[in-house]
């Protein structure tokens, strides 16, 4: 037979007998580690929270290449500014060195002359941009624009 105070429960009674119940073992399950999650929001949370470290440390690595690169950039243009300035002043130097020599006003034997101006030829060949250097030559000799 069942107890009196069982009888005695209104509906209502049962119901909070059975919350009371189920509330009771899922803190009791809840301390043994156990959890229940149908619909597998732990673990998508756990993969979003992994996707989203791994773009940052991306990210992180990107603009670290950048910031290394940057310095390079830096250090390369400081470098050639330095080398430009350099090149200038030893230009300068043998300029005023050349006007004021004792023979600046002699001329020069006419096969050093050749000399010199073969090797002007030479070098607007090799590189055609420099000051004093005509155009490029058309090295495809008909026409044709060079390759």
């Amino acid at each position: 037979m069942t107890p009196p105070a069982l009888r005695t429960l209104a509906p209502l009674g049962w119901l909070a007998l059975g919350v009371g119940v189920l509330a009771a073992v899922a803190i009791v399950l809840g301390g043994l580690g156990f959890r229940w999650d149908p619909f597998d929001v732990g673990r998508r949370r756990l993969e979003r929270a992994e996707r989203t470290a791994d773009f940052a440390e991306r990210q992180a690595a990107a603009r670290t290449a950048e910031a290394e690169g940057e310095a390079g950039q830096v250090a390369r243009l400081d470098a050639a500014a330095q080398s430009a300035v350099t090149l200038e002043r030893v230009t300068a130097r043998s300029i005023q060195t050349a006007r004021t020599a004792d023979d600046a006003a002699s001329p020069l034997p006419a096969d050093r002359v050749a000399r010199l101006r073969d090797h002007d030829r030479k070098l607007c060949l090799a590189a055609p941009g420099l000051v004093g250097c005509s155009a490029a030559p058309d090295l495809a000799g008909d026409g044709e624009p060079a390759v």
